[in-house]
């Protein structure tokens, strides 16, 4: 492609020279002969830096957001003013504007993405769709499925994955949509036809500094981020930030509703129980019953809101249902570790003050009046501290007994991390102990647990490995559940006797 065709519709400040481009780069380690580099101004480092390097690489062209950098010999050059905004654009024609030819779902939120991603993805396929998936755990095209390294990649890793969709036949795309991404503009261009609103609750403000910032950059799905609003944008009539969306106005957008009693997608006669969860959904072509695997209130909130999204691309009541009751869980999203043990042991990625509260209600609500909550949190280093004392009172106040541990404390010290949790935790009534090697922590939780208790690992759900000022080590939560079981003497058939006691007693 010629580099001025790989420009069209980028905003750009001057042009000089012409190439034949046959790759895109923004890293100037992956340049190779042919390819143009966009030299852009990133969160850590400046690619401007970078551009003698990147021509030593074979770059035939450069496209730098900077004033101050001047035009090289014998090399095509392009001045924009976004670099980012250029990225996108650049990589969209260089690929055939694949965005443009799929339906794309984007969901954004601080709770809740996830599970309404796979919830639509499953719909969809139900449905008789080929949708590719993006998101925080994984990035899927049919059966072929990568570990997600970002939430929502840079533009040019995002219309790679568009591309690779549609030559395995994708016409539908979803993916949750960050806050960062949205902020840092990586979804530039990107066309959603759906956009749905989980909620907003605090997190990443140690990014976004305050509660109003981090909903701007939310916002930014539904305003259109250099293209028109979404056709259709899905919000949740029960968040207050969520509101905030439905009275504002974005012409070109039909709105749509959910919320746990009212909304043009709302449940009724739901039923809470340890095995899923059944409610009737209203919807504005008529009223469906709905089972699902998945547990607790807040997926009664998912489903309504993927269900809403599936519904706004075509996907019939019947084909919503379905995939709803095949759907049977999300990696690290309430998910059971069952070695026989006479209690329950839940792994769930609930990070935030807000999500560990719902986490902590829902167990009360499961194991009653007799059972007890045992719940092992931490915090993330390198992130907002002001989080910490909120995430030590939700899970003080939810829980019977609470065993506060690292999460990914990353150059953070531990113990400093765990100081910070304390203050809100320790005013609670909830009696608890400080163990900061994880896996131990969990080992002890399990050790306390009584038959008919519910033991909660919470704050790293699907993730694979602990961040710490060491290195990133191996660390899987469901793993170590699942050996700490099996070496108490618990297995998958293990029958319910009272040999195990000793394990499953009282208070240490």
């Amino acid at each position: 492609m010629r580099f001025s065709d790989l420009l069209y519709g980028a905003e750009v400040l001057s042009l000089s020279g012409e190439a034949e481009i046959s790759g895109l780069q923004y890293d100037s380690r992956k340049v190779r002969v042919g390819d143009c580099f966009v030299a852009m101004r990133g969160e850590i480092t400046d690619g401007n830096r970078y551009i003698d390097a990147a021509i030593k690489f074979g770059a035939l062209a450069i496209i730098s957001d900077s004033q101050n950098e001047k035009p090289r010999n014998n090399v095509a050059w392009a001045q924009v003013a976004h670099g980012r905004r250029a990225l996108a654009v650049a990589s969209a024609n260089l690929l055939g504007r694949p965005a443009d030819r799929l339906g794309i779902v984007g969901v954004t939120g601080t709770n809740g993405k996830t599970t309404t991603t796979f919830l639509v993805e499953a719909m969809l396929r139900e449905a008789g769709r080929t949708a590719a998936l993006l998101g925080t755990i994984e990035y899927r095209i049919g059966t072929n499925v990568v570990p997600a390294p970002h939430t929502t990649p840079e533009s040019l890793e995002l219309n790679k994955f568009f591309a690779q969709a549609l030559k395995a036949g994708a016409t539908d795309a979803v993916m949750e949509v960050s806050s960062h991404a949205l902020e840092q503009e990586r979804v530039y261009a990107i066309p959603f036809d759906v956009a749905v609103f989980s909620n907003l609750t605090r997190d990443h403000l140690d990014y976004h500094k305050d509660m109003e910032s981090y909903f701007a950059s939310k916002a930014k799905l539904f305003q259109g981020i250099g293209t028109q609003p979404p056709r259709v944008a899905i919000l949740n009539k029960d968040d207050e930030y969520s509101r905030r969306l439905i009275d504002a106005k974005r012409p070109g957008s039909q709105t749509y509703t959910y919320g746990l009693t009212s909304g043009d997608f709302h449940a009724t006669k739901a039923e809470i129980m340890l095995n899923g969860t059944r409610f009737e959904m209203v919807t504005p072509d008529g009223t469906i019953e709905i089972f699902s695997p998945l547990v607790g209130r807040v997926n009664v909130y998912n489903i309504l809101a993927a269900s809403a999204a599936a519904w706004a691309r075509g996907c019939s009541l019947e084909a919503i249902r379905k995939a709803v009751l095949v759907l049977q869980n999300v990696p690290g999203r309430f998910q059971r570790v069952d070695a026989g043990q006479p209690f329950t042991v839940v792994v769930d990625y609930a990070h935030t003050d807000d999500a560990l509260r719902n986490l902590t209600s829902l167990a009360r609500e499961l194991v009653g009046p007799k059972g007890r909550v045992i719940t092992v949190f931490g915090c993330g280093g390198d992130r907002d501290r002001a989080k910490r004392p909120l995430m030590g009172k939700a899970a003080g106040e939810g829980s019977d007994f609470a065993v506060l541990t690292s999460d990914n404390p990353r150059s953070e010290t531990p113990l400093a991390i765990i100081h910070d949790a304390l203050a809100g935790l320790t005013p609670t009534k909830a009696e608890y102990t400080i163990e900061p090697d994880r896996e131990r922590a969990i080992r002890l939780a399990l050790m306390l647990a009584r038959p008919g208790d519910i033991v909660l690992l919470a704050g790293k759900g699907h993730e694979k490995v602990q961040i710490t000022a060491k290195g990133t080590l191996p660390f899987d939560d469901v793993e170590v559940a699942r050996r700490s079981l099996y070496a108490a003497g618990y297995t998958e058939d293990f029958m319910r006797s009272g040999t195990q006691a000793e394990f499953a007693g009282g208070r240490q």
